[in-house]
């Protein structure tokens, strides 16, 4: 066995379905043992950034490990954002990058892709992943490949490993197999008898989910904790998409954004219980007051705040599984509410998110605005069933925060532009199903062209492009500049050029006709050149951005 064949044998037995990747140079001679051992597929795109965010997707979605293989400087370090994105959203992606030859630095000459030192790209990379390591040595790289890809799984965040260019073939013993952390099982106890204490004795107990519910696999136990204690869930923006079918869903958490009395439900609460959900400015940020935190139970990032006491180093399904045990002992004794959700007088929250999406689409003359394609939505995934989505930041996203919820992937936090086609892509890729993609015409120009894979990997997406000649998004906040207009681009002549089929559609009934037609052909990826009425936005999209700009400004 060799150093590559090692790692790759190592990221499959830790769930690894493939690799994304760019070769170069430095690259090469690990990409061909990539190839011709097929231990894990190959798949390859056209522009480094899409490879990190089909890798982040593919994480995010099956919950297992995403891979990203680059070279060294011009391809690693263009994939930096795309990993930093990675980082900050917790997505658990293991950057593989090739390096000059062990030798290769004592020759006195600048080697081309170097930025400044030979180290430079490493420790950028050092500020975006949580582990990282330089396979220079083959007698160490198995313990120290197992140290790295540990912490990947442990923590949900990308890692880095880098090797020279003259290592791929060495020959390497097996990585040794997997073995979780220990975890100190009396302060994993006493931490869920806090909290469960905490939620038995509020009047007004609430529970949000986040990302790390799904990062660390624990959606069913997530779900079934809900029901036994017999509170409200909701999930926190970011969370979008998260315990998509479990019965005790409410909806989403959008503060003055989101449905007026699941967001008081949520503000009031004397025992809210987040877990897994990341404290940052677009989960919170449009709050309509500031979170009581003697009264919130926090877990996230392996450790738990319980009003002023932390408790650190308990992972979260630990803690979730303590809980059901706690609950299984008979210690829920008077958590009793009238099943999942609670009783219709504790908050009237019955439906207060999830009954107020648009519905009963009308296929007429009008403009298009994002209220309708959220209805058409609804109502083709009413009678088709729902499909893997993957939505770029911008109105397509506030958008789907109004169609029913269904299993997706976002860039909520960080927020970069270019993710939707890349991540659609390496949804279909690694789950075998059919995905439909929204984006922005700004983000489109970013990314859209590796569409023109498609055909080569064998995907056929359904694309839903929301054109509004514009990045409406930063429009709605400086609405007297003019840097925002885009101009009117032909992405369904696009499509068609890239062995797509395009549909351009300009009213309701063009529309409904496009995506019927779109789902009905198979074989080649379908993009739909939606134009939408001129500065129109979700109504979702307009309380949000009310709502940043109370925060930002202190009010």
């Amino acid at each position: 066995m060799n150093l590559t064949e090692a790692l790759l044998h190592a990221l499959k037995e830790r769930g690894a379905k493939e690799v994304y990747g760019i070769p170069g140079d430095f690259a090469l001679p690990y990409f061909k043992i990539i190839e011709s051992t097929g231990i894990l597929p190959l798949v390859t795109l056209s522009h480094e950034p899409a490879v990190g965010f089909a890798a982040d997707a593919s994480a995010r979605f099956r919950g297992g490990l995403g891979v990203a293989a680059v070279t060294y400087g011009a391809g690693a370090l263009n994939m930096v954002n795309a990993i930093a994105q990675a980082y900050a959203e917790k997505s658990p992606v293991v950057v593989i990058s090739g390096a000059p030859g062990t030798h290769e630095g004592g020759h006195g000459l600048l080697l081309h892709h170097q930025a400044k030192h030979l180290d430079s790209q490493y420790r950028m990379y050092k500020e975006v992943t949580c582990d990282q390591a330089v396979l220079d040595d083959p007698a160490t790289a198995p313990e120290t490949i197992a140290r790295v890809l540990q912490s990947c799984i442990e923590h949900s965040r990308p890692v880095y490993l880098e090797i020279p260019r003259d290592l791929p073939a060495a020959p390497c013993a097996p990585v040794p197999a997997f073995a979780a952390s220990g975890t100190d099982a009396d302060a994993v106890d006493a931490c869920a008898r806090d909290v469960l204490q905490r939620v038995q004795s509020a009047a007004l107990p609430m529970m949000m989910v986040g990302v790390e519910v799904r990062r660390y696999g624990i959606e069913d136990k997530v779900a079934l904790l809900a029901e036994r204690l017999g509170v409200p869930v909701v999930t926190s923006f970011m969370g979008r998409g998260l315990l998509a079918s479990a019965s005790c869903l409410e909806g989403t958490y959008l503060g003055m954004a989101g449905d007026e009395t699941l967001s008081e439900a949520v503000e009031s609460s004397d025992g809210l219980l987040l877990l897994g959900v990341i404290m940052s400015d677009t989960n919170f940020g449009v709050s309509g007051s500031q979170l009581d935190r003697r009264r919130v139970m926090h877990a996230e990032d392996r450790q738990v705040r319980v009003g002023y006491h932390v408790y650190h180093d308990i992972p979260l399904g630990a803690l979730v599984d303590r809980l059901l045990a706690l609950l299984d002992d008979g210690q829920e004794a008077d958590m009793a509410l009238s099943g999942c959700g609670g009783s219709s007088d504790d908050r009237a929250l019955q439906g207060a998110g999830l009954a107020v999406n648009p519905r009963g689409f009308m296929a007429d003359a009008a403009d298009i605005t994002p209220t309708d394609i959220a209805a058409l939505l609804n109502d083709f995934f009413a009678s088709h069933g729902a499909m893997p989505v993957a939505s770029d930041i911008g109105d397509c996203l506030f958008t789907m925060l109004s169609v029913d919820a269904i299993p997706m992937v976002a860039p909520g936090y960080y927020a970069s532009m270019g993710f939707g086609v890349p991540a659609g892509m390496g949804l279909q890729i690694t789950t075998k199903e059919r995905s439909l993609i929204l984006v922005g015409d700004g983000a489109f120009q970013m990314t859209g062209m590796e569409l023109g894979n498609c055909t080569r990997l064998g995907i056929d997406p359904i694309v839903l492009v929301f054109n509004n000649s514009s990045w409406e998004m930063l429009h709605v906040f400086q609405p007297e500049t003019a840097y925002s207009n885009l101009g009117e681009w032909d992405f369904a002549a696009v499509a068609d050029g890239l062995g797509g089929r395009g549909h351009r559609a300009a009213t309701r009934a063009e529309l409904a006709r496009a995506l019927t037609q779109a789902h009905a052909e198979r074989g080649r990826f379908q993009l739909i050149d939606a134009r939408l009425a001129p500065h129109s936005l979700s109504p979702t999209l307009a309380r949000f951005v009310e709502g940043v700009r109370r925060f930002s400004s202190g009010q």
